[in-house]
């Protein structure tokens, strides 16, 4: 993501430079947040529904953001009972901001990788219990981590990966063996959450 001057309240992809927690230990938290292009937190009913979909398995989860952006998802995910975050973000600046978060915060079992995605997701696998995968639209990225993740086993059988795409996406580029258990839509946005399969595909 590349830095930019603030739009205008009104256009897209505007957002007043901070995030609310919404649920959890932090409810009602407030974080000041880079102003960014590219930066489009997941509007808070959508974390509201997301969260409710997740509360039977967040509790100890181990949470994998590979977009993490304003690190609304991953630090939500915290607020509510995870047991461990990573955040992969390869703007520099925004990288920053989320180290910022996690201070003010006092968070632990926290941290922030500068990265690409893709190259995040090549190296050694250390599998998560749930993968929030929400890129820039305008991209093929969603279909390349999907892949990676199924390929080097960076889910646990079983695990869940959590989808934010174009809501006219479909079908979603993911593993044919990737279960969907909820999906609905918010205006132009879809949201999915996935099941990854308990047992690996005969080879």
């Amino acid at each position: 993501m590349v830095a930019a001057s603030r739009p205008g309240r009104g256009t897209p992809g505007y957002y007043p430079g901070q995030i609310r927690i919404i649920g959890g230990a932090w409810r009602g938290r407030k974080l000041s947040v880079p102003v960014a292009e590219g930066l489009r937190p997941t509007p808070d009913r959508v974390r509201e529904t997301l969260f409710n979909w997740l509360a039977p398995y967040l509790p100890g989860a181990r949470c994998l953001d590979l977009f993490a952006g304003t690190g609304a998802l991953c630090i939500e995910a915290l607020s509510r009972g995870a047991g461990e975050v990573v955040m992969v973000e390869h703007d520099a600046a925004a990288a920053a901001g989320l180290r910022r978060s996690l201070e003010t915060l006092g968070a632990t079992h926290a941290s922030v990788a500068n990265t690409d995605a893709t190259e995040y997701l090549a190296r050694a696998a250390e599998p998560f219990d749930i993968v929030f995968v929400d890129p820039p639209f305008a991209s093929d990225l969603i279909g390349r981590c999907a892949a990676l993740l199924d390929a080097r086993g960076w889910v646990r059988p079983g695990g869940l990966v959590y989808v934010e795409a174009p809501a006219r996406l479909d079908p979603l580029p993911v593993p044919a063996d990737w279960q969907i258990l909820r999906s609905k839509r918010a205006g132009e946005v879809g949201y999915h959450l996935l099941r990854v399969p308990s047992v690996p595909a005969a080879t």
